[in-house]
C-alpha cells in the first residue's frame, strides 16, 4: 500500500493518478473533505481506502499500519496568509514530524512537500540553511521540520526526501481559492471579463515583470516518482524547473491559448497591451517590501540526483493546462 496524505487536493491528487499511471491502485489517501468539494480530484483516480486526517494521525501514533510501501506526505496548510502559528505548527511541522518517527521506526520511504517558502526574499535558493529566512509561519513551519531532516541524514533508517516546491500550477487546483495559481487565476478573470490584469512595474521590474519560478503539477508529479524508484537517494531538493519568466509570459499564454481555441489568432505582448487584453494596476503599497519579485530555483541537487528530465516552460505547461480545462468543459 502507498500512502498519499492530501490526496485529494491539488498536488496530491495528481499524485494519486501518477501512481495509477503506472498501475498502482492499493492507494490510502487521507484527507479532510469536511468542505466536501474536493471530492471531485479523486473521481477520475483509482484508489483503496480513505481516511480522515485526524483518524490517520491517530492510527500513526499507535503504529496501526503493517505493509506500506512508502508515504507522499502532501498534506498541510498552504496558506501563506494564514497567522495562527499554534495551528499551522502542529498542522505543518507536527504531524509531519510524527509521521517521519513512524516512518523511520517502520523503515518505510517518506517523500513529503517542504516549499520554497522557507528562501523568504531570497535572492538565492540554494539549499541550504545560509539561503533560508522564512517570512512567514507557514515557511517557517517547512523550515523547521527541513531542519528535523538535515539533523538525522547520517543515521535515517529509510529514505527521506523533502521537495521544496516552487509556483505549482495545473489541474485539480481550483478548490484553493485565492492561494491557487497565477494561471488559474488569470483563466477565469480572462473569462469573466475579458482581459487579465497584471501587476505594474515595480522594485525595479517593467509592468508584470515580475518573475517566478512556476512548475506544472505532471513535473512536480515526475520529480515524487522519481525518488520513489530511486530508494537510494535522500535530502532536500529544490523542485521548480530552475528558470524564472515574467507574469507576463503566464497571462500571455493563457489569453492566446483561448483565442485560438475560438479560432483568433496569437497576438504578441505588445498587441495584446494594445488592446487592453492585458491590463496593468498599481503595484498594492501594502506588497512593497514584502513581496517576491524573483524566484529561480537552483537545480544543481536535483540534476546531481540523477533526474533528468525537461521541465516544461511556461508557454508549454500552461498551452497543457488551458487545454485540459477546455477538454474538462470547466473554461
Amino acid at each position: 500500500m502507498i500512502v498519499v496524505t492530501g490526496g485529494a487536493g491539488f498536488i496530491g491528487s495528481n499524485l494519486v493518478r501518477g501512481l495509477n499511471r503506472r498501475g498502482y491502485t492499493d492507494i490510502l489517501v487521507v484527507d479532510d473533505l469536511t468542505e466536501g468539494d474536493k471530492f471531485v480530484n479523486l473521481v477520475d483516480g483509482e484508489i483503496a481506502d480513505y481516511l480522515h486526517k485526524d483518524e490517520f494521525r491517530q492510527r500513526v501514533a499507535r503504529g496501526q499500519f503493517e505493509n506500506i510501501e512508502a508515504v507522499f506526505h502532501q498534506g498541510a496548510c498552504s496558506d501563506t496568509t494564514e497567522r495562527n502559528g499554534q495551528y499551522m505548527l502542529d498542522n505543518n511541522y507536527r504531524v509531519t514530524l510524527e509521521l517521519f518517527q513512524f516512518c523511520q521506526a517502520s523503515k518505510i520511504p517518506l517523500i513529503y512537500a517542504s516549499s520554497a517558502a522557507v528562501y523568504g526574499a531570497g535572492p538565492v535558493y540554494t539549499e541550504h540553511a545560509s539561503y533560508e529566512s522564512p517570512l512567514n509561519v507557514y515557511g517557517y513551519s517547512k523550515f523547521l521540520f527541513d531542519q528535523v531532516l538535515r539533523r538525522h541524514l547520517n543515521t535515517l533508517t529509510a529514505p527521506v526526501v523533502g521537495l521544496r516546491y516552487f509556483n505549482v500550477y495545473g489541474p485539480n487546483e481550483q478548490h484553493k481559492g485565492r492561494m491557487a495559481s497565477v494561471a488559474f487565476h488569470n483563466m477565469n478573470q480572462f473569462k469573466a471579463e475579458g482581459h487579465v490584469r497584471l501587476f505594474g512595474g515595480w522594485d525595479g521590474y517593467a509592468d508584470g515583470g515580475q518573475s517566478r519560478d512556476f512548475i506544472y503539477v505532471d513535473d512536480v508529479v515526475d520529480v515524487n516518482l522519481f525518488f520513489l524508484d530511486h530508494p537510494e537517494k535522500s535530502g532536500i531538493f529544490n523542485c521548480g524547473t530552475g528558470r524564472a519568466q515574467p507574469f507576463n509570459d503566464i497571462a500571455q499564454t493563457v489569453v492566446n491559448s483561448l483565442r485560438v481555441h475560438h479560432n483568433l489568432p496569437s497576438l504578441s505582448l505588445r498587441e495584446l497591451v494594445e488592446q487592453r487584453l492585458i491590463q496593468y494596476i498599481p503595484f498594492p503599497d501594502d506588497l512593497k517590501g514584502r513581496y517576491q519579485s524573483h524566484t529561480q530555483a537552483d537545480l544543481s541537487q536535483l540534476r546531481a540526483a540523477g533526474y533528468e528530465k525537461t521541465l516544461r516552460d511556461v508557454h508549454v505547461g500552461v498551452g497543457a493546462y488551458v487545454a485540459s480545462l477546455l477538454e474538462q468543459g470547466r473554461l
